[in-house]
């Protein structure tokens, strides 16, 4: 049977509007070339405007009743749209008193213009490149300058993002840091941009927030997690992370009933690091039984067979890789497969960082920590746009948290 379609609601069922078919033969006589309809468009778009704000003058001058005051003439100004340079009369009343709300005063461009430059920025575009491509395809010259103070205008909202209350447990958790190149007293650096992807009881993904370091260490990552814990989060289930410096001890001290597992993942690349191509496979096959082990014993028992082996012996590195580490290795083991599968990687966070990269891949390096974090925000906002499911698994895993952990994840109910 077909589906039945439903109406249109809200904002966009008051958008649709029908043009008359006597209005569309005036304005579409027979065959046009693109550049014509364009014009047609342009014309339209033009009209349109000014008749809205002849509509907001009369509506001003009834509400006014201020005598002897009426129209005086309009004023010529060229705005630029979403859809390029737009010449409009601006109506004026004779008193100066009226204030358009669609074209404001001073107001050189129309709200969905400095959308589209934000929107290209945030796909990683270079201010030259918002300037070429606004060139060819609206013929409008836009200054580097222009562009600057339009992105700028987000840094509003990145700090009003990052000091936004936070959700008072989260069941897990994943931090990860990713290396950009950053100019500081004349020097280009290597900093690193720290993310923490929280994921909350229904399934919901989040960014936490983004801190940008030169070094890491204890004392930069009690900052995060007294940031967080300023923010309102009282407890982390579960932390994920893949031997970051001083991560260990700073959220002991912050968050000290907090589980921290290192990822398996990056553990068992690190180990086949240390082995030439030819014989991975074979070290491959002697990781498995430790990380795939139904408990801490079992896995024990696995790590000393690959020790004892020969392979192990002529890779001597590989075994106290995993002895080194063993203490946030050991709790994956007391996790039922369904939790398993939710910390057994990095992936989730490192997804992210993948998709940051094709953002800022085109960038030589950025000329300041404000201008990495507003293109890093932006291209988090255009993630975030798409993560509209819970995590696979991420059901059976709750059912899992409840047992394992009680009355803290009972906290994160709202």
């Amino acid at each position: 049977m077909a589906r039945k379609k439903t109406p249109g609601t809200g904002v966009q069922a008051q958008a649709a509007v029908t043009i008359p078919p006597e209005v569309l033969e005036q304005l579409v006589p027979g065959p046009m070339t693109p550049e014509g309809l364009e014009a047609v468009f342009r014309g339209f778009k033009k009209a349109f405007l000014e008749r809205a704000l002849n509509a907001e003058l009369d509506a001003h001058l009834d509400a006014e009743q201020v005598p002897g005051n009426h129209r005086n003439g309009r004023t010529g100004k060229t705005v630029l749209t979403d859809e390029g340079a737009v010449r409009l009369d601006i109506p004026r009343d004779r008193a100066g008193s009226f204030e358009p709300q669609l074209v404001p005063k001073h107001a050189r461009r129309f709200a969905g213009f400095d959308d589209k430059i934000v929107s290209m920025y945030a796909r990683g575009m270079s201010v030259r490149e918002i300037q070429q491509h606004l060139r060819q395809m609206y013929a409008v010259e836009v200054s580097p300058d222009l562009v600057s103070r339009v992105t700028d205008a987000v840094l509003e909202e990145v700090a009003a993002w990052q000091g936004r209350p936070l959700e008072a447990v989260y069941p897990l958790v994943f931090f990860d840091a990713l290396r950009v190149k950053i100019r500081a007293d004349g020097v280009v650096h290597n900093k690193a941009v720290y993310l923490a992807l929280g994921v909350q009881r229904d399934g919901t993904r989040d960014v936490l927030g983004l801190w940008i370091e030169h070094t890491e260490g204890a004392k930069f990552w009690l900052r995060v997690f007294t940031d967080l814990r300023s923010r309102g989060v009282n407890d982390i289930l579960l932390g994920v992370a893949d031997g970051l410096k001083g991560l260990p001890e700073a959220l002991e001290a912050a968050f000290p009933r907090t589980t921290l597992q290192t990822c398996i993942v990056h553990l068992i690349r690190h180990s086949l690091g240390y082995v030439p191509w030819r014989e991975r496979k074979a070290m491959a096959g002697l990781l498995r039984p430790i990380y795939t082990a139904p408990n801490a014993e079992a896995a024990e028992a696995a790590l000393q067979a690959l020790e004892d082996s020969p392979l192990g012996q002529r890779y001597a590195t590989v075994a106290p890789a995993w002895r080194r580490a063993w203490t946030h290795v050991v709790p994956f083991f007391a996790f039922p497969p369904e939790v398993r599968r939710m910390v057994y990687t990095t992936n989730a966070i490192e997804s992210v960082h993948a998709r940051l990269r094709k953002v800022i891949k085109t960038r030589g390096h950025f000329p300041t920590d404000e201008a990495a974090t507003k293109l890093i925000w932006l291209a988090l906002r255009n993630i975030r746009t798409i993560w509209n499911k819970p995590p696979i698994h991420w059901t059976a895993a709750m059912n899992q948290f409840a047992i394992l952990f009680g009355d803290r994840i009972e906290r994160a109910v709202p």
